[in-house]
């Protein structure tokens, strides 16, 4: 039993060990071009407006009003979450972490040279945040598509998520959150309503990056035996529409019921929708976003 385990993670593994070595060029121009838009943002409309929007960069902002170089600051509090992380959670994490963390402070120190430069005007803080939240995400889905990170809190989102048993999203709520009050401490209310805007836009924009726009729904739809045919024809006479039918049991009742799987292009997503209520009123189904449909290795 143990070597067949030993088996099992082995091959696990090296499927592991491959995915991250394909096509890593592509995922190092991702992890810089990343860090480079998101080090321009920082410097351009978080520092410049005192805008403390997360992570160690958001601390590297408060300690600015004390004379503290940004740049500086960041470096060594990365130097020190990578130390952090090799012990508590392991070579393999802080590899995945090391060059981002090392790079990120670099390109702020080098943007800081162009957007000394930028002078904004009168711009409103609403457009300020909102735009420097964009550019942020899309930085940050970047690095994260590219399978590496920047390091930072993210260590200490992981050490809460491994030894407090909490979930991701609240790991990260609570540092976030913490820093937020922190700089509420040094600056005003309106610039902590505009970090927390600017938090939730980077959040929102580094989804769309790493994910994508959704161009097809996912309907799960649980039908009655006699009405399944019915439903499936309705479903493939649609075009670009592809379904499944599973055979299931309802978990209270125990009937036996059908339950299809179909992947709608967004465009269909009303069609099938009253389609549906209109064969069958009472009809359960469960409808979520499909970022990626793959079909014979082709992905659609």
């Amino acid at each position: 039993m143990k070597l067949f385990d030993y088996v099992r993670k082995r091959k696990v593994d090296n499927i592991i060990e491959t995915v991250r070595k394909r096509n890593i060029g592509r995922k190092y121009f991702l992890l810089i071009v990343g860090c480079l838009i998101v080090a321009f943002a920082f410097n351009l409309f978080f520092l410049k407006y005192d805008i403390v929007c997360f992570g160690v960069s958001g601390i590297a902002i408060v300690f600015s009003k004390f004379g503290v170089n940004p740049s500086l600051f960041i470096l060594l509090a990365n130097i020190f979450l990578m130390i952090l992380a090799y012990f508590v959670l392991g070579f393999d994490n802080m590899k995945n972490q090391l060059v981002g963390a090392l790079s990120y402070p670099i390109f702020v120190e080098i943007t800081s040279l162009i957007t000394d430069r930028i002078d904004l005007g009168n711009t409103e803080m609403i457009v300020i945040a909102i735009i420097g939240g964009v550019f942020a995400g899309i930085g940050y889905g970047m690095i994260y598509k590219s399978g590496f990170s920047t390091g930072g809190t993210d260590v200490i989102i992981e050490i809460l998520c491994k030894y407090c048993k909490i979930s991701m999203g609240n790991a990260s709520l609570i540092v976030n959150g913490i820093i937020v009050i922190i700089g509420k401490f040094v600056f005003s209310w309106d610039i902590v309503l505009y970090a927390i805007l600017v938090s939730y836009l980077i959040s929102v924009f580094t989804d769309k990056v790493l994910l994508g726009i959704s161009k097809s729904k996912a309907f799960y739809i649980v039908a009655n035996k006699e009405k399944d045919d019915l439903i499936r024809d309705f479903l493939v006479s649609l075009p670009g529409v592809g379904t499944t039918v599973i055979d299931a049991e309802g978990g209270y009742s125990s009937d036996n019921q059908t339950l299809l799987l179909a992947v709608v292009p967004t465009r269909d997503y009303f069609v099938v929708k009253e389609g549906l209520k209109e064969i069958d009123k009472n009809i359960f189904f469960l409808v979520c976003d499909s970022y990626e449909v793959s079909n014979n290795g082709d992905q659609l």
